[in-house]
Protein backbone atom coordinates (compact mmCIF):
# COMPACT_ATOMS: atom_id res chain seq x y z
CA UNK A 1 0.00 0.00 0.00
CA UNK A 2 0.59 3.61 -1.13
CA UNK A 3 3.06 4.73 2.17
CA UNK A 4 3.93 1.74 3.79
CA UNK A 5 7.30 1.77 4.76
CA UNK A 6 9.76 -0.51 3.76
CA UNK A 7 9.96 -4.03 4.54
CA UNK A 8 12.51 -5.32 7.18
CA UNK A 9 12.91 -8.75 5.43
CA UNK A 10 11.45 -9.86 2.02
CA UNK A 11 9.86 -12.83 4.33
CA UNK A 12 9.18 -14.19 7.94
CA UNK A 13 8.92 -17.67 8.93
CA UNK A 14 7.41 -18.54 12.50
CA UNK A 15 7.89 -22.18 13.12
CA UNK A 16 5.44 -23.50 16.27
CA UNK A 17 7.45 -24.25 18.85
CA UNK A 18 4.75 -24.56 21.59
CA UNK A 19 4.66 -27.01 24.32
CA UNK A 20 1.66 -29.02 26.08
CA UNK A 21 1.30 -31.50 28.60
CA UNK A 22 2.54 -35.03 27.72
CA UNK A 23 -0.41 -37.13 26.47
CA UNK A 24 -2.44 -33.86 25.63
CA UNK A 25 -4.64 -35.36 22.79
CA UNK A 26 -3.93 -32.09 20.39
CA UNK A 27 -0.22 -33.42 20.72
CA UNK A 28 2.39 -30.07 20.21
CA UNK A 29 5.18 -29.27 17.55
CA UNK A 30 7.81 -29.03 20.53
CA UNK A 31 7.36 -32.75 21.19
CA UNK A 32 7.58 -33.22 17.48
CA UNK A 33 10.79 -31.66 17.12
CA UNK A 34 10.06 -28.05 15.37
CA UNK A 35 12.98 -26.78 17.91
CA UNK A 36 15.49 -28.31 16.34
CA UNK A 37 14.19 -28.02 12.70
CA UNK A 38 13.64 -24.19 13.67
CA UNK A 39 17.35 -23.95 14.55
CA UNK A 40 18.39 -25.95 11.35
CA UNK A 41 16.36 -23.70 9.31
CA UNK A 42 17.99 -20.82 10.72
CA UNK A 43 21.42 -21.78 10.55
CA UNK A 44 20.64 -23.32 6.77
CA UNK A 45 19.23 -20.00 6.07
CA UNK A 46 22.18 -18.37 7.13
CA UNK A 47 24.50 -20.48 5.06
CA UNK A 48 22.47 -19.98 2.26
CA UNK A 49 22.52 -16.41 2.01
CA UNK A 50 19.08 -15.99 2.92
CA UNK A 51 19.75 -12.10 4.57
CA UNK A 52 16.44 -10.80 3.68
CA UNK A 53 14.42 -14.03 5.63
CA UNK A 54 13.66 -13.80 9.27
CA UNK A 55 13.24 -17.42 11.18
CA UNK A 56 11.26 -17.17 14.44
CA UNK A 57 10.04 -18.96 17.25
CA UNK A 58 5.99 -18.73 17.11
CA UNK A 59 3.82 -19.72 20.16
CA UNK A 60 0.57 -22.37 18.73
CA UNK A 61 -0.54 -21.88 15.45
CA UNK A 62 -3.76 -24.19 16.34
CA UNK A 63 -2.32 -26.82 13.69
CA UNK A 64 -0.67 -28.74 16.43
CA UNK A 65 -2.77 -32.18 15.50
CA UNK A 66 -0.94 -31.39 11.88
CA UNK A 67 2.87 -30.56 13.45
CA UNK A 68 5.18 -29.58 13.54
CA UNK A 69 3.72 -26.25 11.41
CA UNK A 70 5.14 -23.29 9.96
CA UNK A 71 3.70 -20.45 8.51
CA UNK A 72 5.87 -18.05 5.50
CA UNK A 73 4.56 -14.79 5.65
CA UNK A 74 4.10 -12.37 3.46
CA UNK A 75 2.57 -14.81 1.43
CA UNK A 76 0.92 -16.80 4.34
CA UNK A 77 1.77 -20.22 3.17
CA UNK A 78 1.91 -23.17 5.59
CA UNK A 79 4.01 -25.63 5.75
CA UNK A 80 4.52 -29.24 7.71
CA UNK A 81 8.06 -30.24 7.80
CA UNK A 82 9.44 -33.11 9.50
CA UNK A 83 12.81 -33.65 8.37
CA UNK A 84 15.78 -31.40 7.30
CA UNK A 85 15.52 -32.52 4.43
CA UNK A 86 12.51 -30.72 4.10
CA UNK A 87 13.60 -28.03 5.35
CA UNK A 88 16.10 -27.96 2.40
CA UNK A 89 13.49 -28.26 0.24
CA UNK A 90 11.29 -25.44 1.81
CA UNK A 91 14.63 -23.15 1.88
CA UNK A 92 15.70 -24.08 -1.89
CA UNK A 93 12.06 -24.06 -4.04
CA UNK A 94 10.03 -20.99 -1.53
CA UNK A 95 12.41 -19.23 -0.37
CA UNK A 96 14.61 -19.38 -3.43
CA UNK A 97 13.18 -19.91 -6.46
CA UNK A 98 9.98 -18.37 -5.16
CA UNK A 99 7.34 -21.85 -5.93
CA UNK A 100 5.95 -24.15 -3.02
CA UNK A 101 6.55 -27.33 -2.09
CA UNK A 102 2.81 -29.06 -2.41
CA UNK A 103 3.80 -32.54 -0.31
CA UNK A 104 4.53 -30.46 2.59
CA UNK A 105 1.97 -27.81 2.24
CA UNK A 106 -0.93 -27.22 4.71
CA UNK A 107 -4.40 -26.79 3.05
CA UNK A 108 -6.91 -24.44 4.42
CA UNK A 109 -8.79 -27.85 4.66
CA UNK A 110 -6.54 -29.32 7.25
CA UNK A 111 -8.34 -28.60 9.97
CA UNK A 112 -9.49 -31.24 13.35
CA UNK A 113 -13.30 -30.74 12.93
CA UNK A 114 -14.77 -29.11 16.19
CA UNK A 115 -16.41 -32.00 18.30
CA UNK A 116 -20.11 -31.71 18.64
CA UNK A 117 -22.09 -29.92 21.12
CA UNK A 118 -23.57 -32.16 23.49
Amino acid sequence: MDGDPKHFYQAHVFVCTNERPAGHPRGCCKAKGSEKLRDYMKARAKELGLAETRINSAGCLERCEFGPALVIYPEGVWYRPETREDIDEILEVHMRQGKRVPRLMLKYEDRVPPKPKA
